[in-house]
């Protein structure tokens, strides 16, 4: 434990999509396996309260944390290198900072006085980052946008603020790219060069610098980058291409990275245990086998939409030895009855999501998995979509829907929590009320699971889990015995709510109303997911002997 919390603030210059986020979460990585104890906070730009009410096709995929933020998606690479749950307060928006103290000034808080950037919008900022630092050895900022940017400006005055506050215990890192002219054969650090100045006419003088580089960097070009930019030529780091994301702690570690970060903070000699990281991290870049799964959803066009849970396949991967392929299936494009997509796979996976784009496509596909005894799993939607097939074409019931789809259908197999709660459901079930007038729920939920059921088996027999979700419409109870008494039992459930179904002749086929990719992480997979990966490699294994 240190003495005072020290702070590491990692910023961005020349263009966005540097990887400030993969950098921030494997400084955390190599601190954490040091033994140190470590989070990291995003701080958003944009005024949006949450991305809660964002597409998917602009902002990426809304993370869930334990408590129930809606936040950026970074936050979930903060999880899966730290290997433990964040809370919902290591996000914030510029939107929630200006709203909180608007709303004190309408409620009188500020006794009359004029209300500014400097101080009141600076001072909230501050108070977020101290309190997200509150019993930590360290934290780590990641200031999100691109120095210059008008919006990040209150940010960048707070973090300048803080290093007179702070003293010693503040360390900057700039994050910039070191662009290679093919036509000159050169590589340029003018771009860099101007970016920290920029950074330093802020008030901000960045200790280390993290080039984005397509070529290695001679150390003539790092001399002169440490020269012109004023900082220690052992703190000016080669950022190169990764095979995985997962590399780039090692990467690091190799550069010098912890050195110069314990001379500047006074953390003494740190030697982190990176040895699992080392073995799962080989085992993604040259894995024994290979086998392909179906996922079949409706942003395909943009996959940073799933990206938990293609880091999900990663991280399963490494545990299985496996590459696992997804063979991305555009689920409106299996609505005209073609299903020749989805042959030649090992297993199919139907995710979450919202609308009605593509239902018919993925209804389609859920059939194609039973009947073809297909290892399966669906998540969210994928769930509730599984009910609706099976009480379509197993049970009959040609109207089956969700009322998400069809509000006057006659067969409401699944429906708004708020109707559950109507029909005298458990009242101690927590809610969340959007923005936009809907009630969801948020965050981590107890889940008990069915004695010798699929599921149960997954999570190890575990009697009861506990996994986030993010969704407004439920399994509809009325039809539980029907659906049970033809072969789809529930296996999981929680105060009364339908939280997992399995199919009884079906080699493996589950589907789970949470969303399992939210707590897995690199060195402790998703065990419902890790089950499927499982399955579907026997799948792989059979059909190649």
């Amino acid at each position: 434990m240190t003495k005072n919390t020290k702070y590491i603030f990692v910023t961005g210059g020349v263009l966005s999509s540097l990887g400030k986020g993969i950098s921030a979460a494997s400084v955390g990585t190599l601190l954490k396996h040091c033994g140190l104890n470590v989070t990291i906070l995003k701080m958003d730009p944009y005024l949006n309260v949450d991305p809660g009410t964002m597409s998917p096709l602009e902002h990426g995929e809304v993370f869930v944390t334990f408590d129930g933020g809606e936040t950026d998606l970074d936050l979930g690479h903060y999880e899966r290198f730290l290997d433990e749950s964040i809370s919902k307060k290591n996000n914030f928006t510029a939107g929630q900072i200006y709203k909180t103290v608007i709303e004190r000034e309408r409620k009188g808080e500020y006794l009359g006085k004029t209300i500014q950037v400097v101080p009141h919008i600076t001072d909230e900022i501050k108070k977020r980052i101290k309190a997200a630092a509150k019993g930590k050895d360290v934290l780590i900022v990641e200031v999100g946008g691109t120095i210059g940017d008008i919006e990040s400006q209150p940010f960048m005055e707070a973090v300048r603020q803080l290093k007179h506050e702070l003293k010693n215990d503040v360390m900057n890192i700039h994050v910039t790219p070191v662009f290679y002219i093919k036509a000159a054969g050169e590589l340029k650090t003018k771009p860099t060069q101007h970016s920290v100045q920029e950074l330093r006419r802020i008030g901000i003088n960045p200790q280390m610098l993290m080039c984005r580089t397509e070529q290695p960097l001679p150390k003539d070009i790092k001399k002169k980058i440490a020269l012109f930019c004023d900082v220690e030529p052992e703190s000016v780091i080669e950022v190169m291409d990764s095979d995985s994301i997962y590399q780039v702690p090692l990467n690091f570690l190799k550069e010098g990275v912890l050195k110069a970060i314990a001379r500047h903070l006074d953390l003494g000699e740190l030697e982190p245990d990176m040895r699992e990281w080392k073995k799962l991290t080989k085992r993604i870049v040259e894995p024994k086998y290979e086998m392909t799964i179906a996922f079949v959803g409706k942003y395909i066009d943009l996959k940073e939409s799933y990206k938990s849970l293609t880091e999900t396949f990663v991280h399963c991967g490494a545990w299985i030895d496996t590459k696992i392929k997804l063979k991305w299936v555009d689920a409106e494009a299996l609505e005209n009855g073609d299903l020749d997509e989805l042959k030649n796979c090992d297993g199919m996976l139907i995710p979450g999501g919202f609308g009605t784009r593509g239902v018919e496509g993925k209804i389609a596909a859920i059939q194609y998995a039973r009947e073809n005894k297909i290892p399966f799993l669906g998540i969210c939607l994928g769930m509730q979509l599984s009910i609706v097939e099976f009480a379509r074409n197993v049970l009959g019931m040609k109207e089956a829907n969700s009322i998400e789809f069809n509000a006057e259908t006659g067969e409401p197999v699944i429906y708004l929590i708020d109707s559950f709660l109507d029909q005298g459901g458990n009242k101690q079930i927590r809610t969340h009320q959007t923005p936009m007038g809907g009630t969801m729920r948020l965050g981590e939920y107890e889940c008990d699971t069915l004695e010798g059921s699929k599921l149960q088996k997954a999570y190890d027999g575990e009697k009861r889990i506990v996994e986030r979700h993010r969704h407004r419409y439920e399994a509809n109870g009325k039809y539980r015995k029907a659906l049970e008494d033809a072969g789809m039992l529930v296996c999981g459930e929680s105060k009364g709510l339908i939280e997992a179904v399995e199919l009884k002749e079906h080699p493996w086929f589950v589907a789970v109303q949470f969303h399992p990719e939210f707590t897995s992480r690199l060195q402790n997979p998703n065990k419902i997911i890790l089950a499927f990966t499982k399955e579907a490699k026997k799948q792989s294994d059979a059909s190649k002997n």
